[in-house]
């Protein structure tokens, strides 16, 4: 697997969004990988929003992603040192508006649907 050398700016400007934040979150609290569907359901925003903050969370070194048939699974980079910390603080986040429990909570049933551990369904909302 590659490493994607980037500047640090580009990394916390990927995560000065609060979308963008909610899919690291998410990531990092479950360690699971998931494909933009799951996303979609999950922080209940469009897939066409969601596609845009995940380019920009790969761009940035933050994620990786693979094609599995129709597929696109993403997961957090762990190659790089720099990046344990960053999930640390990231997981360490208050919760103020309970935004982060919502997301995950629907993230788990979500995650309920797979098939031998792969999404197979689809956008549900």
């Amino acid at each position: 697997m590659q490493i994607i050398t980037v500047q640090p700016e580009a990394i916390f400007q990927a995560l000065a969004d609060e979308t963008r934040l909610r899919i690291i979150r998410l990531m990092v609290t479950t360690g699971e990988e998931c494909c933009l569907c799951e996303l979609v359901d999950s922080l209940l925003e469009p897939s066409y929003k969601l596609s845009r903050h995940l380019k920009i969370l790969r761009q940035a070194g933050l994620l990786s992603s693979q094609k599995e048939g129709r597929w696109v699974y993403h997961r957090l980079v762990m190659e790089a040192s720099y990046l344990e910390p960053l999930h640390a603080t990231v997981q360490a986040l208050p919760d103020l508006d309970e935004v982060y429990s919502a997301d995950l909570k629907r993230f788990h049933e979500r995650l309920c649907l797979r098939e031998e551990g792969r999404c197979r369904v689809g956008i549900l909302t």
